[in-house]
Formats: structure tokens, C-alpha cells, sequence
């Protein structure tokens, strides 16, 4: 006797459009960050940067270069240090994809397109892009500064010298005690 299989009834696919998915209000700091790069070009500056990266018709399609940029921004602002959590925060905040310019049917980029598309291009491209939007920014009269100012004392620690010198340590047996002078091993040095 043969097997019978059951018919497996599948749900049909769910249609809707996309206008009428409740939106939430953008963030108005995102909304403003936007749009001054955008008046100025900055996906166009982006992409002229990063062409050097990026084959002309090999492969899938990387990451667009403005979005990169954009991701390492939110990266930056919301004090995020992993690409996984960047990539996790831009996909759960509609405030966040409108700043990104992705849709609600499109997936955000994935933690590792990051990794990749930062490792694809070097630490100079990188410099001149960030220059240009703080350029931006302090033309739009957002950000003041002339000198950047690193807090740091260099001190000599002669205070460490002083207990790496011989101790005098006191050894009891029963009645017998001795007073010897003994090295104390530098990784000894913190219980001290």
C-alpha cells in the first residue's frame, strides 16, 4: 500500500500596501542631520568616494556607500561599538530607516555587510568623507571649533620604584623567628 501524503494547504500571501502601515514621527534630530547632507549631495560625494571599492558589474549589489556612511553615524550618536548592534538598532526603529532611506518592505543591511563594506574601504576614504560632513556642518554654523584638544599627563611613577625594592619580611617557625630581606616578584606587587 502506498503512503498517503496530506495535502498541505499553504496561507496565501498577505498584500499591503505599504501607505498604510501607520508611520511614526521621525526623530527630529535625525530629520535635520539629513537634511543638510542631502541638500549638499553627500550620497553623490560618498559615492564618487568609495568608486575605487566597488566593481562595475561583478557580484551583487554592496552596500550603497551614503547608507554606510549613515549607519556608522547612528553608530556614533546613539553609542553603539558593534556593528551587530548597529545593524539591530536600524532595524528596529522607523525613525532610524527614514534617516537610512530604507522602506518598510526593504530589510535593513545585515551586521555582516557592514563588516565587509568597512573592511572593503581604507582609513583615508574614510577620513575625507567624515571631513567633508563636518565641513557641512560647521558651514551650516551647527558646529564651532578651531584646535582639537586631547586631555593627557604623562607622569613618571617613581612610586612603583620604591616597591620594587627588598622588603624586610618577618619568617616564624614555633619559637624561632628571622627577619629576612626578600624581592617581592612584580606580579606579586598589587596585593601589597
Amino acid at each position: 500500500m502506498a503512503m498517503g501524503k496530506r495535502q498541505r494547504d499553504r496561507q496565501p500571501r498577505m498584500w499591503v500596501a505599504t501607505t498604510d502601515f501607520p508611520t511614526a514621527a521621525s526623530h527630529p534630530f535625525y530629520t535635520r542631520l539629513n537634511r543638510l547632507p542631502r541638500e549638499h549631495g553627500f550620497d553623490g560625494f560618498a559615492e564618487a568616494q568609495c568608486a575605487t571599492f566597488y566593481a562595475e558589474t561583478m557580484g551583487r549589489p554592496g552596500l550603497p556607500p551614503g547608507i554606510y556612511f549613515r549607519l556608522l553615524l547612528i553608530g556614533y550618536f546613539e553609542g553603539i561599538d558593534s556593528e551587530r548592534g548597529i545593524a539591530w538598532r536600524a532595524a528596529d526603529s522607523f525613525a532610524l530607516r527614514d534617516f537610512l532611506g530604507v522602506g518598510l518592505e526593504d530589510a535593513p543591511p545585515d551586521h555582516s555587510t557592514i563588516s565587509r563594506t568597512r573592511r572593503l574601504i581604507d582609513l583615508e576614504t574614510h577620513r575625507a568623507v567624515f571631513t567633508w560632513v563636518l565641513q557641512c556642518l560647521s558651514t551650516a554654523g551647527l558646529v564651532k571649533g578651531k584646535t582639537i584638544g586631547i586631555d593627557a599627563t604623562t607622569l613618571e611613577a617613581n612610586a612603583a620604584l620604591r616597591l620594587r625594592a627588598a622588603r624586610p619580611v618577618e619568617l616564624s617557625w614555633g619559637s624561632t623567628s628571622l627577619l629576612v630581606r626578600v624581592p617581592i616578584p612584580e606580579e606579586c606587587l598589587f596585593f601589597l
